[in-house]
């Protein structure tokens, strides 16, 4: 099973960076959302993929049309939070209140109610699971933030999900459908998304791929911009992490697409036996 999703910010929505932390700082940078947003449409219908795109509500709020457009084409929509700050970083009163936001913009727009919800940087640890029970209050059924590796925003592989799982959260159960993870010399990594698929040869990521029975990608608008500009205050290691790639980036997509069968979140939902899936407990 391949899951084909794309997180929706804009270029500058770089986490942990002074120059681009909030709202505040937003409004300094110009808008690349509609063409980077173009091409990702026009690869979806040549390559005839469905797609699930976690939409930030702050994009829904500044460019409604981005969103009116990607539900005209029948792909989901889901939700990346109204305002792309770690979820490790808010109480648990600011996370409430952005995930309501997000998702008040996003079911507005399109009238659809939203099921599904991405961390922004996948910003779950094991100090902040008490997100959980906040998405279920919040009437999501599906979440996607589970990054089962080391990373700078997140990461929580004391959890054990590397596979499609139900999470029991107090005793309602929430779907899982975590960051996929390959192994080389007993070490885990990812290769399905990010800086990481812009990092890997294509070779490698096709290998990767036929190994595995289960993959989350993830890809943003950005990844597949060559002429954004540099953000100012980063460091030479977030440069590298950020623009590493940025050219190589979409033709590997086209290859990935024109390879291998995807499917978005909810086909995914429908093809697996959760009957059989493993039952984690968040205390």
């Amino acid at each position: 099973m391949n899951i084909l999703t794309f997180d929706i910010e804009e270029w500058f929505h770089i986490l942990d960076n002074a120059s681009t932390r909030t709202e505040a700082e937003w409004s300094r940078y110009e808008t690349r959302i509609h063409a980077n947003m173009d091409r990702i449409f026009q690869l979806l219908d040549e390559t005839n993929c469905r797609a699930t795109f976690f939409c930030l509500g702050w994009v829904a709020d500044k460019h409604p049309d981005v969103i009116r457009r990607i539900d005209a084409a029948g792909y989901e929509i889901a939700t990346h939070s109204y305002a792309h700050q770690l979820a490790y970083e808010q109480t648990p009163h600011e996370f409430q209140a952005d995930l309501e936001r997000s998702i008040k913009h996003l079911q507005d727009i399109t009238g659809k109610k939203v099921r599904s919800y991405r961390a922004p940087g996948f910003s779950v640890k094991e100090f902040n699971r008490w997100v959980f029970p906040i998405l279920i209050e919040q009437g999501i059924e599906i979440d996607c933030s589970v990054f089962s590796a080391p990373r700078a925003h997140g990461g929580d592989a004391t959890l054990g999900v590397v596979k499609p799982s139900y999470l029991n959260v107090k005793g309602e159960l929430l779907k899982e459908f975590p960051i996929n993870t390959a192994s080389v010399l007993g070490q885990h990594f990812i290769f399905s998304g990010g800086g990481y698929f812009r990092l890997l040869p294509y070779g490698a990521i096709r290998q990767f791929m036929r190994q595995s029975d289960y993959v989350m990608t993830y890809f943003h608008p950005r990844d597949f911009d060559a002429e954004q500009p540099m953000i100012p205050g980063l460091s030479r290691v977030r440069q590298f992490k950020s623009y590493y790639g940025l050219k190589g980036c979409w033709p590997k997509l086209r290859q990935l697409l024109t390879e291998f069968k995807f499917v978005d979140v909810a086909e995914a939902e429908k093809q697996i036996d959760w009957s059989t899936v493993r039952t984690r407990t968040i205390a």
